[in-house]
């Protein structure tokens, strides 16, 4: 007669048996790129909590969520989700360093270096303005959407370039420049509600941010005329203004900017290749 022998479970084996079960609910799927200035969006089993390094992400009632590594983010980043059931699982994240053109000047003058005090009071009042609406928080899921450009073109500025003047570094560029004519139309890169709409400001001149909620938001600068106001529901592709030479710009280009709250990413790791745009568009 056979005799069942006893199941003997070893430290390891118990520790192999645990991490099955535990794979077997792991569920972080994640979109977008592992790199210095990108927006990485992602999802969840709903009522899960996730956290990058230590600090608590909004998360959507179906899991959705969204964050970002600023210009010169650390390597190495922690992504941590506690399950519903609440198991818990880290996600190391690596992520890459770029490069960025940095520009030498000299010979620039001390008026365009420091503007006179009255301007730098505008500017102030312009930078406030802007900081408290990109704080705005909302629960539209519209940063969930594959992104458009706004407006397609000969691209004359990236993200995280920077100027040297007279040997003192300038602020980086948190943007990407395209660059048309004025009068030509911007549309919206995916869909939100405009939560600033200023065609004068000092250093930007007409400028438009729109939120998509959860912290992510756009802004458009330098813009000749805007077709939307504060509180107004755009759609993706919508008109929103026209490209101008407005605020201290040398010529007229859409100036597009991507957030996570205060965090200032590359637009250009959201949509495709411009090439490739530009490419279809001649077809």
């Amino acid at each position: 007669m056979a005799v069942n022998k006893p199941i003997i479970l070893t430290l390891s084996s118990m520790l192999a048996l645990s991490l099955c079960s535990f794979s077997a609910v792991a569920q972080i799927n994640l979109q977008g790129k592992f790199e210095q200035g990108a927006l990485v969006r992602g999802t969840v089993p709903a009522g899960s909590v996730v956290k990058l390094n230590g600090e608590a992400i909004g998360v959507t009632a179906k899991g959705q969520f969204a964050f970002g590594f600023e210009r010169e983010a650390k390597a190495e980043q922690m992504l941590e989700v506690v399950y519903p059931d609440g198991l818990t699982e880290l996600k190391p994240l690596k992520v890459e360093a770029k490069e960025y053109k940095i520009d030498r000047l000299t010979g620039i003058s001390k008026k365009i270096m420091k503007p006179n005090p009255a301007a730098q009071e505008r500017a102030a009042k312009d930078a406030k303005q802007t900081r408290a609406a990109r704080n705005t928080f909302s629960e539209q899921t519209a940063f969930m959407q594959d992104f458009i450009w706004p407006v397609t073109g000969r691209i004359s500025g990236v993200y995280g370039s920077q100027r040297v003047y007279n040997g003192k570094p300038g602020s980086p560029h948190y943007g990407v420049d395209v660059a048309r004519p004025t009068g030509t139309v911007v549309v919206s890169p995916v869909d939100g509600v405009i939560t600033l709409a200023e065609p004068d400001m000092f250093y930007s001149g007409g400028t438009l941010i729109i939120d998509h909620g959860y912290g992510i938001n756009s802004t458009f600068l330098h813009l000749s005329k805007l077709y939307a106001k504060v509180g107004d529901v755009v759609k993706q592709g919508q008109d929103l203004a026209e490209i101008g030479a407005t605020g201290r710009v040398t010529g007229p280009h859409l100036d597009w900017r991507v957030n996570w709250y205060q965090m200032r990413l590359d637009p250009v790791t959201l949509v495709p290749p411009m090439s490739e745009v530009l490419a279809a568009e001649a077809k």
